[in-house]
């Protein structure tokens, strides 16, 4: 009687196959943890979005944008993207999702609505980068501009943290401060911002007992690396020339 030996055999590749996936999606992982300066990081991630910026546009979404369709999807877990994962990742998948409406309206200040600037508002802006930041329309205009160079995490970061500061609820202070940590600090966040380990490492002391002051570092870093990083190319890109123009037309005085 012939035995078959070349199912066994499949039995056992399968399951190597899988273990080699995993133990190279992890050491992703650990070599995203690498720390990095500020603008290097920042630079970094523009470029990434540049190579992804085709793929957004493709008629093939990513399986992330899909985590609903097929097995593969919806059982992967943050580290792989085997069907067999059944680590606590999921449960973190189903508190994210009960915590949906909590979060859209915390991101509120996202669309943080502003008045259509004057000329003259728009002229000091190139001022200083203090007068951008103080003005709602300085702060949306500039925001468009992030958006093009796919910075606009650090904008939303810092308008995220300037409300945080004025919670007065303790409940409140948590919850919202475990929301700007998976939003902008976590490694594994695609809104994650460009931090040093010394300002992330009081960060993670911080969460431990969360108060008003727990970003306050974080905050500068991010305000400092735009003012230094962002500003100049904003004062100097055609966006803000065009706008200019725009405004100085549209002017009752001209």
């Amino acid at each position: 009687m012939r035995i078959d030996t070349e199912q066994p055999v499949l039995k056992i590749l399968i399951p190597t196959d899988v273990i080699k996936a995993k133990n190279y999606i992890l050491s992703l992982g650990i070599h995203g943890e690498i720390p990095m300066g500020s603008e290097r990081m920042e630079m970094r991630k523009r470029q990434m979005s540049v190579q992804q910026e085709p793929l957004a546009g493709g008629t093939a979404p990513s399986q992330q944008e899909q985590p609903d369709q097929g097995n593969r999807g919806s059982n992967a877990c943050c580290f792989c993207w085997c069907c067999c994962c059944s680590c606590s990742c999921l449960t973190v998948r189903n508190e994210d999702k009960e915590g949906k409406n909590r979060r859209d309206s915390y991101d509120s200040y996202n669309c943080e609505e502003s008045p259509k600037p004057t000329v003259e508002e728009a002229r000091s802006w190139g001022q200083s980068f203090d007068k951008l930041m103080c003005c709602p329309a300085g702060r949306s205009a500039f925001r468009q501009f992030l958006r093009t160079e796919f910075s606009e995490e650090n904008m939303l970061f810092w308008l995220a943290c300037d409300e945080f500061i004025k919670e007065t609820n303790k409940g409140a202070i948590e919850e919202k401060a475990r929301l700007i940590y998976e939003d902008y600090i976590s490694i594994l966040s695609p809104k994650e911002v460009s931090l040093d380990s010394r300002v992330r490492d009081v960060i993670n002391r911080n969460m431990l007992e969360p108060n008003l002051h727990t970003f306050d570092d974080a905050q500068l870093q991010i305000y400092t690396l735009m003012q230094r990083d962002s500003y100049p190319r904003f004062l100097s890109s055609p966006f803000y020339k065009n706008l200019l123009n725009t405004l100085a037309e549209q002017s009752p005085e001209s």
